[in-house]
Parts: structure tokens; sequence; C-alpha cells
């Protein structure tokens, strides 16, 4: 399986449509959240990825409206949005959990959700899975600019335990293009551009 991903998005429509370009060999696409920005301009984004006509796997970033793009991928027969749960394309199971975790920015737009939430949420995901989250996990791709960790520990401690294939996120802007190991597992914050990863 090919699989080309990416995250933070924020309604940058020619990074879309370069994704949408790119994405021919493609078996599948993961976008790790944040297609909208502040709350704003998804339906756009996810109209352009659309047209790649290639089976898509969405989960939300703090940025979105989590209802809003599970309706959007109700009306999209390759858009799967994943929220806390799995879905299993050509044999390989992905797994799910956006937005902010836990919540720092308590802006009226932004989703969030606790580490305990979170923790109980990742107690569904199987094991060997690909995990997709849209924050990192702690210690691990979660680097500010300042040089301190920023990401979920409680995805950090889901990993250890379930051991996923592989585990992408976003989030921390000036972590893209970070990578890390937890494990057996590659973790890959992904950012706004064309990143392939093949199983």
């Amino acid at each position: 399986m090919k699989i080309l991903a990416f995250s933070d998005l924020h309604r940058d429509a020619e990074a879309a449509r370069t994704i949408v370009a790119s994405s021919a060999d493609a078996d599948v696409l993961v976008g790790a959240g944040d297609f909208a920005n502040r709350g704003q301009g998804a339906a756009e984004i996810i109209e352009i990825l659309r047209t790649a006509n290639t089976p898509t796997v969405l989960i939300s970033g703090n940025h979105d409206n989590s209802d809003e793009l599970q309706n959007l991928c109700s009306r999209w027969p390759q858009g799967y949005f994943l929220n806390a749960q799995p879905v299993t394309l050509a044999n390989i199971t992905f797994f799910g959990l956006g937005g902010e975790i836990p919540q720092r920015n308590n802006a009226e737009w932004n989703e969030a959700i606790s580490e305990e939430e979170a923790s109980k949420a990742l107690a569904c995901c199987p094991n060997n899975a690909i995990l997709i989250t849209h924050m990192p996990p702690f210690g691990h791709a979660d680097l500010q600019r300042d040089g301190t960790h920023d990401g979920s520990k409680s995805i950090t401690m889901a990993i250890e335990e379930k051991q996923p294939v592989l585990h992408f996120c976003g989030h921390i802007h000036s972590a893209w293009g970070m990578s890390g190991k937890i494990g057996t597992t590659s973790v890959h914050n992904l950012g706004p551009t064309v990143n392939w990863f093949e199983l």
C-alpha cells in the first residue's frame, strides 16, 4: 500500500491541489486534521481533495468542526472520517482521533479533548493499526519553537501499548517534517506537504 499523508492545510487551496496532483500512485490519502482555519473553510478544501478519486482517511484538527467534516464525508463515497474509530482498507486498519489534546487554546472555535478522554478513546485502537492523531505524542515530533515538548501524553502511552505500524500527526507547525520512534512505531509530524509511505 502506498500512502500519501499530510496535515494542517489551513484553507491552503494551492497545497490541496498539489496533493491531488501528486496522488495518482497513491492507494490511500491520509489527512491528519486542520483543513479549516479557526473553524472556517473546510468545505472548499474537502471539495478539492475529493477530486483525487482516491480513498481518503480524515480526522479533525483543532481548527475544524468535526460535525461538519463528518457531514462532508457522509456525501463522499471515498471519504472516511474517523473520530475514535477504525476503518479497514485493503487489509490495513486505520484508527483516528482528532482535536487538540489536552486543550491549550480557549478560543470558541478550538476543538479539544482532555488527556483522560483521549486515553479512553485510544484504548479502542486495534494493535498494529495505522494511528492518526492531530496532536503529536509527547516527547516525539512535538517541539515548539522554544524547544519545549508540547505533545499529548495519552498518545505516547497508547503508542507504547498498541505499537501501531505507523503514527501520523500534525498540529505543531514548528515540528512539521520531524520524525521519531516509540518502540517499533515510527512517528511522523506531516505538515501541508506531500509525504509518501509504503507498507
